[in-house]
């Protein structure tokens, strides 16, 4: 998984409160096996139309989002069913951060085990990231996980809180593999000691 210390993006905007999963990655294309492939279908159903046209209104298809790695939202975003492709989706378009008021319990989660940081901000605060961005194109912010501050060339600053055992899963990029790998010589050797146990 790679690493996050830092990063400064192009901010886009999702005005809506408790998005859900299947809003994310509808439902329909959830077929694939492997992790990559699936940002091509980020909120498919308010991208395009029922004819596979784009719905220019939305904000992820104006000229002025592209490029985009920070996603703003509002409260209970990710909430629905607990599909893992979700965060696929989001990572696989491009984003690195999410930051709303509120996430649901499991996509809350599973960020941190794909690589995204999602960051927790009071709803005022999220309110003048919203202003922010309309009102500047390619509007940015820089995130700094090592000292856990929001900035932009603005003069705004915002502290945000994170449990450091998460924090440090992002920092070192490791997920719950790479953390069972850091104790690979401890289990090679119990490995090793049961094996005489049971074949002398």
């Amino acid at each position: 998984m790679q690493a996050f210390t830092k990063l400064t993006g192009i901010v886009a905007p999702v005005d809506r409160v408790n998005v859900d999963t299947d809003a994310i990655i509808p439902k329909q294309f959830l077929k694939r096996i492997e992790r990559t492939g699936f940002g091509q279908f980020l909120f498919y159903e308010w991208r395009f139309d029922e004819q596979g046209g784009t719905i220019e209104s939305f904000s992820l298809n104006q000229s002025r989002y592209e490029g985009s790695s920070v996603l703003i939202s509002r409260a209970n975003f990710g909430c629905g069913s607990s599909r893992e492709h979700a965060p696929w989706a989001i990572l696989d378009y491009g984003f690195r951060v999410i930051i709303a008021p509120s996430f649901a319990d499991i996509f809350y989660n599973n960020c941190f085990k794909n690589g995204i940081l999602p960051i927790k901000l009071s709803e005022e605060q999220v309110d003048e990231l919203f202003k922010r961005t309309e009102a500047n194109v390619g509007y940015q912010l820089n995130v700094d996980l090592e000292n856990k501050t929001i900035t932009d060339n603005q003069g705004l600053r915002y502290d945000f809180d994170l449990d450091e055992h998460r924090r440090q899963f992002l920092l070192q990029g490791l997920d719950d593999i790479g953390l069972t790998l850091q104790h690979a010589d401890s289990i090679d050797a119990y490995e090793k000691k049961h094996a005489e146990r049971l074949f002398g």
